[in-house]
């Protein structure tokens, strides 16, 4: 597989990464098998993806914990990225989620991640979230403290972008991530950012405006997250959903009946270009393709817990778009239906 660099600290990663938070939480609990996890990062692996990206609150803690067992065998072979700041209330349930950024918990965070990852280092540490009653810089301060102690080997920030109608509709914000840029300003002059985890894909194009730019101006890796659109962009996804409870898009505004009816021609679009490749090749890869394409620091994060989905993911690093397949693209409606 292709391989990137994430940050000026030229971070070597294949091109696409793994996100791992599916394989034991917050999608479809009941299919949750800890075996078939193991497969299927194992299986990515195989297939050149290095980047493992985790976090203590998925579970919380079990996906650490799954990951882990990969790494105590494959640690070599893995580039592995964690996060800290989110704590989980009873039950897991992700409504219940209150952000900690208090040094001292970042610090006991660190050390109970590296136990529960078998290894000795964490090669991209990120903040989840900002705590609002704590000043970021206070927060990367100790992660930067982790750095200097050989725990941690670069420093990332997950960025929080609002999609709000009423915020657009009154000029208060124009692409949604004012508020992470200025937070990036403020840490980078406390220690370097290696990388930035924010939402991209053909759907979710926000990021494009001014957070993409700015990474691209200071030498800061860009971790696509969500770039299949929780899956929408697969093709795989029936129009009406049929979510368990307890998967977060059964409660998403975009992913009702009839906006997944109405985001079909985005699917369409993506299977014209496909065909075009040749049969083997799927939506979900030529919208992995299309991230890859909008630069070189920028390394997409899909999330699976299927085997034969983290293979197909891996294969689009091979895929090359022509520019009438970027046309077309750039010519599909835009998604509708809210996204806050």
């Amino acid at each position: 597989m292709e391989r990137r660099t994430i940050g000026a600290a030229a971070l070597d990663v294949g091109a696409i990464g793994l996100g791992c938070m599916p394989m034991n939480w917050a999608y479809s609990r009941s299919e949750q098998r800890g075996d078939r996890s193991l497969r299927t990062v194992h299986a990515a692996l195989d297939a050149g993806v290095s980047l493992l990206d985790t976090a203590d609150m998925y579970g919380p803690f079990t996906n650490e914990l799954l990951v882990g067992r990969v790494l105590k065998e494959r640690r070599a072979e893995a580039f592995v990225s964690t996060k800290c700041g989110l704590l989980v209330g009873d039950g897991g349930e992700l409504r219940h989620v209150v952000a900690n950024g208090r040094p001292g918990y970042v610090r006991r965070a660190c050390d109970a991640s590296l136990r529960r990852l078998q290894t000795d280092v964490i090669d991209l540490y990120q903040l989840h979230r900002a705590d609002p009653e704590v000043p970021v810089e206070e927060t990367w301060g100790a992660m930067a403290e982790l750095v200097s102690a050989g725990k941690v080997r670069a420093l990332g920030l997950c960025a929080v972008g609002s999609r709000s109608a009423r915020r657009r509709a009154t000029g208060l914000s124009r692409d949604g991530y004012e508020g992470t840029i200025h937070q990036l300003e403020r840490i980078q002059q406390v220690f370097p950012v290696a990388a930035v985890q924010a939402e991209l894909s053909v759907w979710s194009q926000e990021a494009l405006t001014r957070l993409l730019p700015w990474c691209v101006a200071r030498g800061v890796g860009f971790l696509a997250a969500m770039p299949l659109g929780n899956g929408f962009l697969t093709g795989t996804l029936t129009p009406g959903g049929g979510f368990e409870p307890d998967d977060p898009r059964a409660r998403h505004p975009r992913f009702t009946a009839e906006m997944m009816a109405a985001n079909q021609p985005l699917v369409a679009g993506l299977r014209r270009v496909a065909a075009r490749h040749g049969p083997e090749v799927t939506p979900a890869q030529v919208a992995l393709a299309w991230v890859l394409g909008r630069g070189r620091h920028v390394v997409p994060v899909p999330g699976t817990k299927r085997e034969s989905w983290a293979v197909e993911n891996a294969r689009a690093a091979g895929l090359r778009l022509t520019e009438a397949d970027l046309a077309e693209i750039a010519a599909l409606p835009a998604a509708r239906g809210s996204w806050d």
